[in-house]
């Protein structure tokens, strides 16, 4: 765990660093050093590379971080739930569902409301639990949910509120879904610093519940009838994992649009690598999550500087070749 937190502190320097404007190194740290510890030295004092890093780049990190950790965090624990290395919060169709909801909320100015800075986060909350109850009872065949069944229903679902966001944003003349598009994509360009506060809590509150289900994971990850037999109580496990699987996702979704096949592959990743033990998995996938976010923006804000890549787009385009790997992985193991 500190190696892997050294890592993700080195690659958010690194990315900080980097950009259409590129600064040395060694005056990041001096600016960054400066700006959490009040220490001087040489470099600190560039008003404008300091702008660059604290006001641009620093929050972009955070965000990037953030939306890793929750997507990796809430894919390993639907993982486990269901026995399978394909799902992912992406392709259960959670994402699309906290989508929708973001989009109506921004459709109907929940923001200007009381409710303020929590209206979008609580929306695509709301559609993500939403989607993830509607997948859960559809696939849902004599108290059993099959893990394949689940898989193909999300797929399913989320290909239907896509169709709902593309509708929403050509039937309407709000200027504000124009923009979404672009935001659809996942994209951290205009994640609010503001914003970064309460996207922090709903991750730390959603993962510290998770975190401490991991004991039941690791024995339901084995069957639930196994899991049963040595006392877990296995559909409330499954209900509470759900629901702050749901929370951390719509609240991440809410701010960086739809980014797929982080909560897919990071998880796998970190299994493979450390084994299974959900008590090192989760907060494992998080920092190694987070690193992965954090990297696929820098590619994506600078391969074709000063032009960008929406992020999702990059995730994807390295994260289905992964997937088909899966595929053919659990093929050749003997599973349909």
């Amino acid at each position: 765990m500190i190696f892997l937190a050294a890592c993700l502190a080195g690659v958010g320097v690194m990315a900080v660093s980097l950009g259409a404007v590129s600064i040395p190194l060694s005056k990041t740290w001096a600016i960054l050093f400066h700006h959490f510890f009040g220490a001087v030295s040489p470099g600190a004092g560039d008003a404008k590379d300091s702008s660059i890093i604290l006001d641009l780049r620093l929050p972009r990190v955070i965000a990037g971080a953030l939306v890793g950790a929750a997507l990796s965090v809430a894919g390993s624990v639907l993982q486990a739930l269901l026995r399978n290395p394909l799902a992912d919060p992406y392709i259960l169709g959670i994402s699309s569902g906290a989508a929708v909801g973001a989009v109506l909320a921004i459709l109907f100015g929940l923001g200007a409301t009381i409710l303020g800075s929590y209206a979008v986060p609580g929306a695509a909350f709301t559609g993500a639990l939403f989607t993830l109850l509607l997948v859960y009872f559809i696939a849902r065949v004599e108290g059993r949910v099959p893990a394949q069944t689940m898989l193909l229903t999300g797929v399913i679902i989320s290909a239907f509120f896509s169709a709902i966001i593309m509708f929403l944003i050509s039937a309407t003349s709000d200027e504000r879904l124009y923009s979404v598009t672009f935001w659809l994509m996942g994209n951290l360009e205009y994640v609010a610093s503001q914003a970064l506060g309460v996207i922090f809590i709903y991750l730390l509150s959603g993962s510290a519940v998770l975190f401490s289900l991991a004991k039941d994971l690791n024995l339901i990850s084995m069957g639930e009838e196994t899991a049963s037999e040595l006392g877990v109580e296995v559909e409330r496990v499954k209900k509470t994992a759900f629901i702050f699987t749901a929370l951390i996702t719509g609240a991440v979704v809410s701010v960086s649009g739809l980014i797929g096949f982080v909560g897919l592959a990071v998880p796998h990743l970190t299994r493979m690598i450390w084994g299974p033990d959900h008590r090192f998995l989760i907060p494992a996938s998080a920092l190694l999550g987070a690193m992965v976010l954090i990297l696929a923006d820098t590619i994506g804000r600078t391969v074709m500087a000063p032009s960008e890549v929406p992020v999702g787009v990059v995730t994807a385009l390295g994260g289905a070749p992964f997937f088909v790997y899966l595929l053919r992985r659990k093929r050749l193991a003997g599973n349909p």
